[in-house]
């Protein structure tokens, strides 16, 4: 691959996570972008692009204001067909870049270790058949957010469901996908997010424990995912 996959990070407790070392092994070459230190977004992203969760709303562009530059970004990516994920905000971002709605949830936070329902067109995607099939057909990921894909924008395939939130991910067009979950997420990135927030203490660590004890499990289940995704990047 001649250029760098571009990462937009939002804040410093959500990061690459599990992906910086799996994509590094993929021969993936990341950039991180960090606009909430004042790092411009850039205008394009010729062989990839990544942008990852956060604490915004998609819609809050007066208190982040990277934020219009940055759907900017996803909407162009996914015109050029560039190799495009977005996980949780990313993805709620490129909701709304490409003509869908996000919204507050209406069944409030989704949070901790979450079940995932691959859709029938999971199967035949490029990133999602990358997942193992376990055999209640449901695999686990790490879930942190308030607002919710309610509306995807015209074209997408939905490719998973979830219990709280029907819109799990989606692809539109080739190759461009959108996670409403994170499959980067890390136990200590997890942990760091329900520090200090508005959950009872004893309620963060349970849900600490939990997706601390699911480690092992969330990297069998989703480094095929990066890897499928580094492919891409290597074809682009």
């Amino acid at each position: 691959m001649g250029e760098r996959l571009i990462v937009i990070e939002h804040e410093a407790d959500a990061g690459l996570g599990f992906f910086a070392g799996w994509l590094e092994a993929a021969g993936v070459e990341a950039e991180v972008v960090r606009p909430y230190k004042g790092e411009p977004v850039p205008g394009r992203a010729p062989a990839g692009l990544l942008v990852l969760g956060g604490a915004a709303a998609a819609w809050d562009d007066e208190g982040y204001g990277w934020l219009p530059a940055t759907r900017d970004l996803l909407a162009r990516a996914v015109d050029e067909e560039v190799p495009t994920l977005g996980v949780c905000l990313g993805a709620q971002l490129m909701t709304m870049a490409c003509g869908g709605t996000v919204e507050r949830g209406a069944a409030g936070v989704e949070i901790g270790l979450g079940e995932i329902e691959p859709l029938p067109g999971a199967a035949a995607d490029p990133l999602l058949s990358a997942l193992p099939a376990p055999p209640d057909g449901r695999v686990r990921a790490v879930q942190y957010h308030y607002d919710a894909m309610t509306a995807l924008p015209e074209g997408a395939v939905r490719l998973a469901t979830g219990t709280m939130y029907a819109n799990q991910a989606y692809r539109l067009g080739d190759r461009a996908w959108a996670v409403q979950f994170h499959p980067e997420a890390t136990p200590e990135i997890f942990a760091s997010w329900t520090v200090g927030g508005d959950l009872p203490p004893e309620r963060a660590v349970e849900l600490n424990a939990q997706v601390e004890a699911a480690e092992e499990e969330l990297r069998r289940t989703w480094r095929p995912l990066a890897e499928a995704f580094a492919a891409l990047l290597a074809r682009s």
